[in-house]
C-alpha cells in the first residue's frame, strides 16, 4: 500500500511492515549453525589434546598415562550414536560443555579426568546422527550435498583454528583455561541453537518425503498420522612418511592439511548437486562419481606419504589426501539421506560408529605392521602401512559402487 507525496510519487505507507532485504532463509540458518556445532565440537577435542598435553608434561605422567587419557573420549563416543535430532542436540551440547567445565586442571587426577572424557564421548557421539537427522528434515535432496558437506567440514576447520589460535591463550592465561573456554563455546552455541534451531511443522510443505534416482518427486506418498517404527533390523541387513619433528615447531604448516579438508569437503559437496542438477545424473550415479575421485585420489596420495623426504613435502602429502577425503564426502557422506531421510540420523551413526572402530583399530594395526617391519624406524614399516590404508581406500570404492543406492530405501 502506497500515499502519495506532494510531487505526485507513490511512497510506503509509515508503519506497515517493510520485507527485510538481508534475511537468511530458515534452512540456511540451520545449516550454518550446524557448521558451527561441528566447528565448535572440534575446538573441544583438539583444545583438550593440547592443554592435557602441557598439564600431563608438568606433572610428569608416562606415555601409557597419557595415551589412556587422550583415548578415552572414544570410548564413549563409539557407544552413543544412534539417536538424534533437535533436542538430543540441545542435551548434547549441555551435557559436554559442563563435564568440560568441571574436568579437573590437576592432570594426577587420572581417574576422574578419564571420567569427564568418556562422558564428553558420549554425549558428543550424538552429535553427528543429531545433525544429519535435523539436515534431512530441513534440506530437499538437490541440496543435501552442499549442505553436508558444508557442516562436515567445520570439523576441519575447527581442528585448524584449534592449533592456530589456542596454543596462544594456553600461554597466555595457562592450559587450564582451555577447559573453560571449550565450555563457553559449547554454551554459546547451545544458546544460538536454542534461538534458531526449530522443528517444521509440516515436513512435507519443506521438501517431498519421497525421491526417485532422479531427484524428483517420488509417486509414493508420505505415510499420514503416526509414523511407522523404525526398520533397524532391514537396514542392518540391507546391502546397500616419516619426519620427525616436533608439531608445536611446524607453526602455520600444522593448520595446511584441515583447512584444505575444509575447502575440498565443500568443492565435493557442490560438484555432488552439480552433478545432478545440471548433468541431470540420478543421484546414486553421482554420489558414486564424486566418491570415486575422492577415494582413488586419497589411495594415490596415500603412497606418495611415506616417500616424503622433508617437512614440506610430508605436509604437502598429507594435505593432499585429505583433501581427497574430504572430496569424498560429497559421496558417501550425503547417501544416508538418500536411502533413509525420515532416519538419517541413525544410518548415519551406524556408519560414524563403523569410522570410529576403525579409527582406534587403526592405531594398533599400525603398531603390529611397524613392529614386524622393524620398528618405527625402518621405512619399509610405513609403506606397508600405508599400503593398507589404500587398499582400504580403493576396496570401500568397489564396495559403495557396488551397492550404493540413491533413491529411498526405508519407509
Amino acid at each position: 500500500m502506497y500515499g502519495a507525496d506532494t510531487n505526485g510519487s507513490s511512497s510506503p505507507v509509515v508503519g506497515l511492515p517493510q520485507k527485510k532485504r538481508w534475511r537468511i532463509e530458515p534452512r540456511y540458518q540451520i545449516v550454518i549453525v550446524c557448521f558451527l556445532a561441528t566447528f565448535t565440537a572440534y575446538v573441544e577435542r583438539v583444545g583438550f589434546s593440547i592443554a592435557f598435553t602441557t598439564l600431563a608434561q608438568e606433572a610428569g605422567l608416562d606415555e601409557k598415562t597419557k595415551g589412556t587419557v587422550l583415548s578415552a573420549f572414544f570410548w564413549g563416543y563409539a557407544v552413543s550414536q544412534i539417536y538424534g535430532g533437535r533436542i538430543m542436540l540441545i542435551i548434547s551440547f549441555f551435557l559436554w560443555s559442563i563435564f568440560s567445565l568441571i574436568t579437573p586442571t590437576n592432570a594426577r587426577n587420572v581417574t576422574a579426568i578419564i571420567t569427564a572424557r568418556v562422558c564428553i564421548g558420549v554425549s558428543q557421539g550424538f552429535l553427528i546422527p543429531s545433525i544429519h537427522t535435523v539436515l534431512s528434515q530441513w534440506i530437499s535432496p538437490h541440496e543435501r550435498a552442499r549442505a553436508v558437506s558444508l557442516t562436515t567440514s567445520g570439523m576441519y576447520l575447527g581442528s585448524a583454528a584449534s592449533m592456530w589460535f589456542l596454543p596462544a591463550v594456553s600461554k597466555a592465561f595457562g592450559a587450564s583455561s582451555l577447559l573453560k573456554v571449550n565450555g563457553g563455546l559449547g554454551l554459546s552455541w547451545l544458546v544460538l541453537w536454542l534461538v534458531v534451531g526449530k522443528e517444521i511443522p509440516h515436513r512435507e510443505s519443506v521438501i517431498p518425503m519421497t525421491m526417485n534416482e532422479n531427484g524428483s518427486g517420488g509417486q509414493k506418498a508420505a505415510n499420514k498420522g503416526r509414523p511407522s517404527p523404525t526398520p533397524v533390523k532391514r537396514m542392518m541387513m540391507s546391502s546397500a612418511i616419516v619426519v620427525k619433528v616436533d608439531l608445536a615447531s611446524l607453526g602455520w604448516m600444522k593448520t595446511m592439511p584441515y583447512l584444505a579438508m575444509f575447502l575440498m569437503s565443500n568443492v565435493g559437496g557442490y560438484m555432488g548437486d552439480w552433478l545432478i542438477l545440471r548433468r541431470k545424473q540420478p543421484v546414486g550415479r553421482a554420489r558414486k562419481t564424486v566418491n570415486t575421485l575422492g577415494f582413488l585420489s586419497s589411495a594415490a596420495a596415500l603412497m606418495l606419504m611415506p616417500a616424503a623426504s622433508s617437512v614440506i613435502t610430508g605436509v604437502l602429502f598429507t594435505t593432499l589426501t585429505l583433501s581427497a577425503l574430504g572430496f569424498s564426502r560429497g559421496g558417501f557422506s550425503v547417501n544416508h539421506m538418500d536411502i533413509a531421510p525420515k532416519y538419517a540420523g541413525m544410518v548415519m551413526g551406524i556408519s560414524n560408529t563403523a569410522g570410529t572402530l576403525a579409527g582406534v583399530v587403526g592405531v594398533a594395526v599400525t603398531g603390529y605392521i611397524l613392529d614386524a617391519n622393524g620398528g618405527a624406524d625402518n621405512l619399509a614399516g610405513w609403506w606397508n602401512a600405508h599400503a593398507t590404508c589404500a587398499i582400504i581406500c580403493v576396496c570401500s570404492m568397489f564396495v559403495f559402487n557396488l551397492f550404493a543406492r540413491g533413491d529411498r530405501l526405508f519407509d
